[in-house]
């Protein structure tokens, strides 16, 4: 699935992969692969940039440690992320009733 499916989610969508506990990036990758059962594949390039701009914002902290023999960010929700994540997901409980409405099944 293309990144730009994502746009304007990827935030959440981060915020709910570290809610788990701690990972390193390419670790949040391959989970919110598996998590989606494969559907989203998103590039390192929109990864990256997503988790300094979470860490900026104070949603997340990072840490340098070493992680199978190499060295890795490691990335945990802080409160103010995990508040944060309560709120994305219940505007998006709101969207998907709002749009499953619109949509609706055929009558």
């Amino acid at each position: 699935m293309k990144a730009d499916i994502v746009r304007g989610h990827l935030d959440a969508l981060l915020l709910a992969t570290l809610a788990d506990g701690p990972l390193h990036g390419y670790a949040i990758i391959e989970a919110l692969q598996a998590r989606s059962g494969g559907v989203l594949d998103l590039p390192t390039g929109s990864i990256y940039p997503a988790l300094r701009r979470l860490e900026r914002a104070r949603y997340i902290s990072g840490q340098w440690g070493i992680v199978g023999g190499r060295r890795r960010r490691t990335y945990q929700l802080t409160r103010a992320g995990r508040q944060e994540l309560a709120r994305e997901r219940a505007d998006w409980s709101r969207f998907t009733t709002a749009i499953g409405g619109v949509l609706g099944e055929p009558g």
